[in-house]
């Protein structure tokens, strides 16, 4: 029997045809492989670029709702330049505002963003002055007192108040003149607006040994840095953190706008006798220091020390914003300093 000429080559090639095949679908997958994994990186770009872009037109909004709290700030100042009270218009709370109407973007586009915007502002000398503590590099004891007597109201450790003082003492001059602690010549114009150490640190501008510092300084800018000081601990910051603040030394207390806790430590009386004070002043604020003085010496018998100094009037405030844009949301925390011409923003942070 004849074989057929072919018969010797068709499994080989049966074969080479399958190794093809497999060849031809792995180099398919491949680059299949190799295109999906472009598009997923642009698609990564293109998603953080647009992270990016929500971010920024979040902290745009944000600077517009600061331009906002200081146009009502600088009313406020010209509607009554010698008192600041709890019941200004700039104590009203800003409840959560849509924006989507109010984005041209979004008409041009067609775009739907939920862009929302909410915020308040608070006095910041309701609070106590934590660097008021320390008066030309040694511990005030009047201030010492008054801040343990806080720490008591607020059953916490009064004995971290004379503790405070001598970590922020060790950190200024040994021998300060009127103008090298940063005193309250800085509250005026360009003072304040010189940012971290200007309106915020207790100890900025003080390290080094060539200044005459006698060890590397506390940085006390904000109440979380109270942690760096021994016996400080978290929950205390918590706690403490609506009723102290750290500005430029000589800044005190609003009689008009501090809370009964603060008040309390300041006229060394009860929280309940302060809370009297406080409903008191919700009908009728204190044009002087004087007529705060008056009051507490006829409510509680008892009389304001002429070393602590008191305002009716303050300079300084906290602005609270929160902004949400679509999936980007911004809170944060800026200090303002109401200054002779216009409000100065002293520094914002995210938190």
């Amino acid at each position: 029997m004849r074989r057929h000429p072919m018969g010797r080559h068709a499994v080989p090639r049966a074969r080479q045809a399958g190794v093809a095949v497999i060849t031809a679908l792995l180099l398919t997958t491949l680059a299949v492989t190799i295109v999906a994994s472009l598009f997923w990186q642009q698609q990564v770009q293109v998603r953080s670029m647009e992270n990016q872009r929500l971010h920024l037109q979040t902290k745009w909004i944000m600077r517009g709702a600061l331009d906002w709290a200081r146009l009502i700030l600088q009313q406020d100042a010209r509607s009554n330049p010698t008192v600041t009270s709890e019941n200004g218009p700039w104590a009203t709370p800003l409840a959560e505002t849509r924006l989507d109407d109010y984005v041209e973007r979004e008409r041009v586009a067609n775009e739907k963003f939920d862009a929302t915007l909410s915020g308040r502002v608070t006095d910041a000398q309701a609070r106590y002055n934590l660097a008021n503590l320390v008066q030309r590099g040694a511990p005030d004891p009047v201030q010492v007192q008054i801040f343990r007597r806080l720490l008591q109201r607020l059953s916490l450790n009064p004995g971290l108040a004379q503790t405070l003082a001598e970590e922020l003492a060790l950190s200024q001059p040994v021998a300060a003149d009127a103008g090298g602690a940063g005193g309250t010549g800085g509250t005026g114009g360009t003072g304040g607006a010189g940012g971290g150490g200007g309106a915020g640190g207790a100890g900025g501008g003080l390290a080094g040994s060539s200044n005459g510092t006698r060890r590397e300084p506390l940085e006390l800018i904000r109440v979380e840095d109270l942690l760096a000081v021994s016996g400080f601990t978290q929950p205390m910051i918590e706690k403490l953190r609506e009723f102290v603040v750290v500005l430029l030394p000589g800044v005190n207390v609003n009689v008009n706008t501090a809370p009964a806790e603060v008040l309390a430590a300041l006229a060394d009386c009860s929280v309940s006798e302060a809370a009297t004070i406080v409903q008191f002043r919700r009908r009728t604020a204190f044009n002087t220091a004087a007529d705060f003085g008056n009051y507490l010496a006829g409510q509680t018998r008892k009389t304001l020390p002429a070393e602590v100094k008191v305002e009716v009037k303050s300079d300084y405030f906290l602005v609270l914003s929160h902004v949400r844009l679509d999936r980007a949301a911004l809170d944060a925390q800026s200090l303002i300093y109401r200054g002779p011409k216009s409000p100065v923003l002293l520094w914002m942070r995210e938190i």
